[in-house]
This record gives structure tokens, C-alpha cells and sequence, in this order.
């Protein structure tokens, strides 16, 4: 049994004792290990606890069981995709903080498999809760009156601080690919096809040996039941149009590679399938070829021969960014913006906005963009401001989130406080003296 809830490394075998049940909510048991390996993390990530940590630790899993049971009666679920590719992302964590996979098998005594079928279950909860909290304040909302109202009377000192942020444009170039190398990507797939319909073997081993899509491989290829909306376009098409789950679909590009896909299953209009992505390898001639342009380019820009933003409709690869004039959009669960804080960028966008003054064109340089391939950028830093007192007028929406996350988090306590009073608890006597931060665990 692991406890992951922020990463750090916990097993069972750091616990040296007989195992007991110490709470029961609903029909969920507590076990006493659970507790210990609760607080164990804590210490290792050193969060302090508000309160008694040995009554806090119980009731915050109790608190959890809550959730877990509201989900089940929601039929909230969790595919088993998501799960696997939760779980990967854990252990590659896990293997960048160790330096290697050999190290962390090292350090567990467990073999990366057996991690993850620890880990299974932790994370397959974790990401219920979260969607059950996430639908308890769906329809939670507040209006400029109520952010108004809010802060009227708040002492200065409790309006929040506004970290310094940044407004960027960017525009960025693929390098040439040679067709050569095309045609060895597409020779590849031709022959998984081959290998796969003569038997051979089998397409998740394929997958799972040389598909380049992280988020799959490890589960064979397989995506998941997927609403048509969530794919790529041109994958979409050709992946729902499959009927025959023993036929391998034609190769497709899409805006990631290319790929070969296998149908498993339709259920209504969602599919589940499997697939091989292979990426096409970019030449460090052609990266050096589109960076000495990129140069010439940024030259002219800061010299003014040029507007950046007609530039970016002219020549600009990035999809996300070209219909807006390059201006990059900060996606964040208070909403969308355009501004960013440093540490919100991507990493090697942070590096250059750094060091730029506003409307200042960076040097050119290399990023792997969010389709995962290799792309050649300059950035523009569109506005800096500094770090100030968060104001109605200037940062209202800074503001509106205070009270908005306020306004779910009382959602929740009320949710909370009423589902203990209808739930059937049961503990052990060493925790009914406690003092608990919700009332009516002790029935």
C-alpha cells in the first residue's frame, strides 16, 4: 500500500506493526497504516497540520471516504486509461527524483510493475475525489457585486498581493523535414501493420515497445472511450469510421505524427481504440537552417522594419497562438487570461522574457511545443506588471477568484458537515475525545 498524495516516496515496508481498523465510514475501513503513512508523508513534505495531527490525519481521510461514497452513488467514474497514465506519470516523477529506474526499484524493493499495481487504487481515488469536488461546486458562482461587497470592508492588508506578470507573443517555425524521413516513418508503421495482421504479434505490444504517444504506450496503445471532439480531426475521422476491430486502419498524419490505428470497441458516440504515434525526426541542419532565418527575422523586428503582429499572421506555425496575434494564453482552473506569472510559462520562455524590456524581441530558440515536437521561437514581451495590492479595478478577476474559491470552499464544509449527519461512523475509543474540525463524527 503507497500513499501518493503529492509524490513523495512511502511504502508499506517503512511501517513495522500488526494492522488494525481504527474508523469505518460508511462501509470504508481506516486502517491504522493508513494513518501512519499519511503522517509519514507529511513530515517527509513537511506539512503542518492545523491541530492534533493524530485526530486531524483520521478525519482528513474520513472526510475522503465521504467523497468516495458520494461518487459511487453518482457513478462518477475514472477510466482505466486515465488511471495508467496517472500512475506513469507518478513513477517517471519518482524515477527523475531518484536518477533512474534500477535506483527506484533500489529504493522500494519493488519492481516498477509492482509499483504500479500499488498505485493503482491510490490514484484511481484521489481522482474521484477530485471530480466529486469538482461537482459539488459546479454551479457555484459570484458576480461583481458580490466580489464588491466582499472586500469593502476588508482590512488593506488582507486584499491579495498581485505577483508580478507578463503578457508574451510568440511566434514559432517547424523545421523542414525531409521527405526521406517521411517515408521511413510510414515504412515503420507498413510494417507494425504487417506484422500485426499475418500474427505475428500483437498491436499493444507494438504499441507499447514503439509508440511514441507517453500518455498510451504503457497501456498498448489504448486511448479510452473518447468523444469524437477530443481527437485530432483527421485521427477522429478515420478512427470512427473503423468496424472491424482486426483490421488495422491506413496510416494517418496527424498534427502530433503519424499513426496507425486499431478499433476496439464503439459505445454510442464514443470510441475506444488503440494506436501507434511515431514522430518524424528533425535534422539539426534544418533546426540550425530555420534558427539563422529566425535571427534575420528578430533583427528586423527590433529594428522596427516590421510589426510583429503582422509577421505572426504571415509566417507563425503555432495554431493556438496565430488567429490572436501570437498573444499566449494562460488556461488556469480560475479561467482563461493573458497574463502569466514567470513560473506559469513554459520553461524556456520564462528564460527569455527574463531578461527582455516591453516590446523587446527575443533571440531565437528551441522548444517542444504541446504536440510534442521540436519547434524554432522568438517571443515579444507584450506588457510586464509589476507586483502591486490586487485593486477592483485593475485585477477584478484576481479578486473574484478570491471569493469565488471562498465561496466553494464554504460549499464543501456545508456538504460535508450534512453528509456525517446521514453516514454511518464507527471508531476507535482513543479518537472520540478529539477535536475534530466538523462535529457529529462521535454518533
Amino acid at each position: 500500500m503507497l500513499c501518493i498524495l503529492t509524490g513523495a516516496i512511502v511504502s508499506a515496508q517503512d511501517i513495522n506493526y500488526i494492522d488494525e481498523v481504527v474508523w469505518v465510514v460508511g462501509d470504508e475501513a481506516i486502517l491504522r497504516s493508513d494513518i501512519e503513512m499519511t503522517r509519514m508523508q507529511a513530515e517527509q513534505e513537511g506539512v503542518k497540520w492545523d491541530g492534533d495531527p493524530d485526530c486531524r490525519i483520521p478525519e482528513q481521510l474520513a472526510v475522503q471516504k465521504l467523497f468516495l461514497n458520494q461518487a459511487a452513488i453518482d457513478s462518477i467514474e475514472v477510466t482505466e486509461s486515465e488511471i495508467m497514465q496517472g500512475v506513469d506519470q507518478q513513477i517517471n516523477a519518482w524515477i527523475q527524483m531518484v536518477g533512474s529506474k534500477e535506483k527506484l526499484e533500489e529504493y522500494r524493493k519493488q519492481s516498477v510493475t509492482q509499483m504500479r499495481s500499488d498505485l493503482h487504487d491510490e490514484f484511481k481515488n484521489r481522482e474521484l475525489i477530485q471530480r466529486m469536488r469538482r461537482k459539488l461546486v459546479e454551479n457555484v458562482k459570484v458576480t461583481p457585486a458580490d466580489v464588491k461587497e466582499y472586500f469593502r470592508d476588508q482590512p488593506q492588508d488582507s486584499v491579495p498581493m498581485v505577483p508580478t506578470t507578463v503578457e508574451v507573443q510568440i511566434i514559432t517555425m517547424q523545421p523542414r523535414i525531409p521527405i526521406d524521413e517521411i517515408n521511413r516513418v510510414k515504412d515503420r508503421l507498413r510494417d507494425f501493420t504487417d506484422r500485426v495482421q499475418s500474427g505475428r504479434t500483437s498491436f499493444s505490444t507494438l504499441a507499447r515497445m514503439y509508440s511514441e504517444d507517453p500518455g498510451s504506450a504503457a497501456q498498448g496503445g489504448e486511448l479510452g472511450f473518447t468523444g469524437r471532439g477530443m481527437l485530432d480531426p483527421n485521427f477522429a475521422s478515420v478512427a470512427f469510421n473503423l468496424s472491424d476491430p482486426k483490421k488495422i486502419s491506413k496510416i494517418v498524419e496527424s498534427e502530433y505524427g503519424f499513426h496507425i490505428i486499431q478499433l476496439i470497441e464503439k459505445r454510442g458516440d464514443k470510441i475506444n481504440c488503440r494506436h501507434i504515434l511515431m514522430k518524424p525526426r528533425v535534422a539539426q541542419s534544418d533546426i540550425d537552417s530555420t534558427m539563422v532565418h529566425m535571427q534575420k527575422l528578430t533583427d528586423d523586428l527590433n529594428a522596427k522594419k516590421f510589426e510583429f503582429d503582422d509577421v505572426v499572421a504571415l509566417l507563425s506555425d503555432d495554431k493556438d497562438t496565430k488567429n490572436n496575434r501570437g498573444l499566449m494564453s494562460n488556461n488556469s482552473e480560475n479561467g482563461r487570461t493573458s497574463r502569466f506569472e514567470m513560473k506559469d510559462l513554459p520553461t524556456e520562455v520564462a528564460r527569455q522574457i527574463e531578461t527582455l524590456s516591453v516590446d523587446q524581441v527575443s533571440k531565437p530558440f528551441t522548444m517542444v511545443n504541446a504536440r510534442g515536437k521540436t519547434v524554432c521561437a522568438i517571443v515579444k514581451l507584450k506588457s510586464r506588471t509589476p507586483a502591486h495590492r490586487a485593486t477592483i479595478q485593475e485585477d477584478f478577476q484576481v479578486l473574484s477568484n478570491v471569493v469565488l474559491n471562498k465561496r466553494r470552499e464554504d460549499t464543501i464544509k456545508e456538504w460535508v458537515k450534512n453528509k456525517i449527519k446521514t453516514t454511518y461512523v464507527k471508531m476507535d475509543d482513543r479518537y472520540k475525545n478529539c477535536n475534530f474540525e466538523y462535529e457529529g463524527w462521535v454518533k
